[in-house]
């Protein structure tokens, strides 16, 4: 079987799908945004605080990747990495970043754009001691997205910081940065197994939301 009629194999919107009246709709997106993560919980999708982020380097080219919401609240949704990272250092030269959660055995996506802003180093502090131990070692090795020569001596730096982290507990990386991620549009998409799927879109102007439904 050729690979394109591998792919037009592959089922999607399976279903079946939770109802979605956008006419009932909260007036701030992040109320709508709980309301749903709470749905994908209790409906036991996997991972349903797994987000891309996705962000531009200096040449104006995109990038992405998989991340681990952190919190949300009122002020927006977090995300944590080290500053000097790839996206760390991309978001210092164009902090414009958009979110994207997509959760199919639901039908459920939620699109967010908006401006990613560095938290306080007391914050930030807390969110490292917060994650586990071989996460914060391989965070203390300090060397993310650049050439490893063996996963040997990945598995040695490692040892050697869980070491380091056993002596001093309380130690934090330096450079570990917590995000915010304020948002000017949040759009929420419901799919719909005849594909009449619904869009709702919330925009934020002159510091109110409005929202409006789109075409599918």
């Amino acid at each position: 079987m050729e690979m394109r009629e591998l792919l037009r194999e592959c089922k999607t919107l399976v279903g079946p799908f939770p109802e979605f009246h956008p006419q009932d709709t909260p007036k701030y997106p992040v109320d709508l945004f709980i309301e749903w993560l709470q749905n994908a919980i209790q409906n036991g999708v996997p991972e349903p605080h797994a987000m891309i982020l996705a962000t531009a380097d200096c040449n104006g080219y995109p990038d992405s990747r998989v991340l681990i919401l952190k919190d949300i609240d009122q002020d927006g949704w977090y995300f944590a990495s080290s500053s000097l990272s790839v996206k760390g250092m991309q978001i210092q030269g164009n902090p414009r970043v958009a979110l994207t959660f997509y959760w199919p055995s639901i039908g459920r996506q939620i699109r967010i754009r908006g401006v990613a802003e560095k938290m306080s180093e007391e914050q930030s502090a807390q969110d490292f001691l917060d994650r586990g131990t071989i996460a914060r070692a391989v965070a203390l090795i300090g060397k993310q997205s650049t050439i490893l020569e063996s996963l040997l001596t990945f598995d040695e730096a490692v040892m050697e910081q869980i070491a380091n982290i056993e002596e001093k507990p309380d130690q934090v990386y330096e450079l570990w940065t917590l995000y915010r991620v304020a948002a000017t549009e949040v759009e929420f998409w419901q799919a719909d197994r005849e594909r009449k799927h619904i869009r709702l879109k919330y925009r934020l102007k002159k510091e109110k939301w409005t929202k409006n439904l789109l075409w599918a």
